[in-house]
């Protein structure tokens, strides 16, 4: 399957005075995930946009780390791909990494996001102010907990799918 690419971060297509949900649909169940557009706009907007345009339909969680967090979002399923585009950091001081299910950025350093994003399974503080918090699980975080661990150098390692990822509207 070709995966679609762009050049450039998305044009806004959320409204940041709206409440966006995000229920991941994957083959242990559904996690669903409330999304911060009014506190990071462009975070959001970037991953309701690829949503939208079912850029995560059949990805894997690729990277899953028990006690810590699983990560998806790359088409690659290798942990390097991406959409073709990054785009800047966004953060909320309100926003950390302070319990399970909050839902973050992965990058490669600053100003690095693209279409990867990861789940905590934990308290992670370490990540705060180095990767964009943009949602929390408010339903399925025993979905998210049963995922098994993964390592994308393995070859042939057993991974989850994403089915997809259905954005409503409020």
């Amino acid at each position: 399957m070709i995966q679609k690419q762009w050049k450039n971060q998305p044009e806004m297509v959320i409204d940041r005075k709206k409440k966006y949900t995000a229920a991941l649909k994957t083959e242990k169940g559904d996690i669903i995930v409330g999304l911060y557009a009014d506190k990071v706009p462009n975070t959001v907007n970037n991953f309701v946009f690829l949503a939208r345009e079912g850029f995560y339909d059949g990805t894997i969680f690729h990277r899953v780390i028990n006690n810590f967090m699983a990560q998806g979002g790359d088409p690659t399923g290798t942990g390097r791909g991406g959409p073709g585009y990054s785009f800047n950091d966004e953060f909320d001081p309100k926003l950390c990494h302070d319990k399970p299910g909050v839902l973050s950025m992965a990058n490669a350093g600053p100003n690095t996001n693209g279409s990867q994003f990861f789940l905590t399974h934990v308290p992670t503080p370490w990540l705060d102010g180095k990767h964009s918090v943009f949602g929390q699980v408010i339903k399925g975080l025993d979905v998210l907990l049963s995922i098994p661990p993964r390592d994308p150098m393995l070859v042939g390692s057993l991974a989850v799918k994403l089915n997809t990822v259905e954005i409503t509207e409020e």
